[in-house]
Parts: C-alpha cells; structure tokens; sequence
C-alpha cells in the first residue's frame, strides 16, 4: 500500500445535489467525534440519488475485541451488516445500485487512508464500482468533503473535491 490518496484538486469537482451533500454532512457532524457511515444508491453508476445510514459497529467491535480490533469509531468505521444488506436488497428491488459508500473523518481532511483503501479492496466487497464519499470535520464542524473512485493507474483510485449543486 502507498499511503493515503489525497485530493486532486486539479480535476474538477464531483457535484451532488446540495440536498444530499447536505443529508451527509448533517449525518457526519450528529455522530461526531465517531466517524459516519453509509451507503448511496443510484438509477446507474455513477449518481448519487438517495442516501441511506448505517450504524458504525466499530466502536461495540473495538470494546468487545481490542487486539482484534484496534481502532474505535473515532478512527475507523465498520458498517452493520444488517445495514448494508438492506440497502443492497432495497436497491435490488428497485432494480437501482449502490453507488457509493461514504464515511467522515473526525477532525480531518478528506483524504482516502490505507485503511480506506483495503476496506474498498477487501475480496468480496460487495459494492467494487461504488465511489467513496469522504466527509471532513474540523472541530466538529465540517470542512470538505470528497469523492475517491477507482481507476486503472496506481494507486488505484483518484480523488476529487466533492460539492453541492442543483438536484
């Protein structure tokens, strides 16, 4: 792994409809100082339609099994599967997809971390062509927010600046 993946502010942003950016930022600053966690779903690849909550698991994971799990939800997020698979199942009824994933960081930037990257990696992630949101808070205040998507170039993923537009 090469480290974190940083924005690249020299590609164009990724614009969301202001009023899901904004469900996602309300969603990040209710659960600081823990990270967020969710899923977004979509007609296609690619677009942002609906914003769906999953409960952080990692703190309840990092009390019962420290060693197993060194981090809490200050740090790291782990998304409750029940969560997860009902979104995936709603979509499938839909017959829409997930399309993203998305997280904050507790008084940080919005950058793709090594953990992030092997989370996105792992064998059977469910969602491969999803892109990843990453909402930043500073002080419990959000700061940025930022879209990381895969691409065939090492390191694997590019990052671009996230903001709200027109729905």
């Amino acid at each position: 792994m090469s480290g974190r993946i940083d924005v690249d502010r020299t590609l164009a942003p990724v614009v969301m409809s202001a009023r899901l950016l904004n469900a996602l930022c309300v969603h990040a600053r209710e659960t600081h100082p823990e990270e967020c966690c969710g899923l977004l779903t979509g007609r296609a690849a690619g677009s942002f339609e609906i914003a769906h909550r999953c409960r952080n698991e990692m703190t309840r994971l990092h009390r019962r099994d420290p060693r197993a799990h060194t981090r809490d939800g200050k740090t790291a997020f782990h998304m409750n599967e029940g969560d997860v698979l009902r979104v995936a199942e709603e979509a499938e009824a839909k017959r829409w997809l997930v399309t993203g994933v998305y997280h904050s960081h507790a008084d940080a930037g919005p950058y793709f971390s090594e953990l992030d990257q092997e989370f996105a990696r792992q064998p059977g992630f469910p969602f491969p062509l999803a892109q990843h949101v990453v909402i930043s808070l500073l002080d419990g205040m959000v700061g940025e927010a930022a879209v990381f998507r895969r691409i065939e170039e090492l390191p694997g993923f590019e990052g671009r600046m996230l903001i709200g537009g027109a729905p």
